[in-house]
């Protein structure tokens, strides 16, 4: 999954790609060419200590980018909100999937993902981004989010949601150890029968084990997700396609020796 960002903000390529249509859609293009096999486009930071934006904003930010790109892609186009009006009309726009970083505990994102069964990647997030870094604790962070899925799935599959996917949410309300704890345990999630999605790419925990700035972190990243591909991720939501598909490519050799 490539990431397309169209934010003043982000944490990784905030700018690069807000307010330049043109340059967001041949990014878009050069990931499919990288080897993406979804696009995951969004309009709202969610970096630690970011300042929510409201429908109307988010939508003049993504629109225009997913009506062009669903024409011109071959792979599907994922929306990364929370906001169900966001994608709702996402959808309408030529969106194939909804990113939902707080994991469809809004009913009304429910109500709008059932409309077609539409495939939902539900994340695990303790508090808001605003606010999630300052001493995010657990009895267990395992236990916790396997629990919080439980819960997320018994809801969905009530409006007869079954494509889901879940995404345990690194960097989301985790120290550096619950991340890599997350990585080192993600076969614990595979009981719940739905695939793992995964997005470790060029945040901040890696910076604190290598010391790296974010612009640093491509080889950091690029052991983040073969470890998570070995330990079960079926799903890699990064930045740099082409590097880490081919990590990914290793890994499945290994995985299928």
């Amino acid at each position: 999954m490539g990431i397309l960002n169209i934010t003043p903000d982000s944490f990784s390529d905030g700018n690069l790609y807000y307010n330049n249509l043109e340059k967001a859609v041949e990014h878009a293009i050069q990931m499919q060419k990288d080897g993406a096999d979804i696009i995951d486009i969004g309009g709202e930071s969610s970096k630690p200590g970011s300042i929510p934006v409201s429908a109307e904003e988010e939508l003049r930010r993504v629109l225009p980018v997913i009506k062009i790109l669903s024409k011109k892609l071959e792979i599907p186009i994922s929306v990364d909100t929370y906001k169900p009006e966001v994608a709702d009309a996402a959808l309408r726009a030529g969106a194939k999937m909804i990113n939902d970083i707080t994991g469809l505990t809004n009913p009304d994102m429910l109500k709008v993902a059932a409309k077609k069964n539409t495939p939902v990647i539900i994340m695990h997030m303790q508090g808001e981004p605003k606010t999630m870094q300052k001493d995010p604790r657990y009895k267990d962070v395992i236990e916790d989010i396997h629990d919080f899925f439980e819960s997320r799935i018994k809801d969905a599959k009530k409006l007869g949601l079954t494509n889901l996917i879940l995404d345990p949410g690194i960097g989301f309300g985790k120290t550096k150890e619950h991340n890599l704890t997350i990585l080192k345990h993600l076969n614990n999630f595979k009981d719940l029968g739905y695939p793992i999605l995964v997005g470790p790419s060029r945040k901040s925990f890696l910076g604190a084990i290598t010391g790296s700035t974010v612009e640093q972190r491509l080889e950091a990243t690029i052991a983040a997700v073969t470890i998570a591909r070995l330990n079960g991720a079926n799903i890699l939501r990064v930045h740099d396609v082409a590097s880490c598909r081919k990590a990914i490519q290793l890994a499945d050799a290994t995985i299928n020796a």
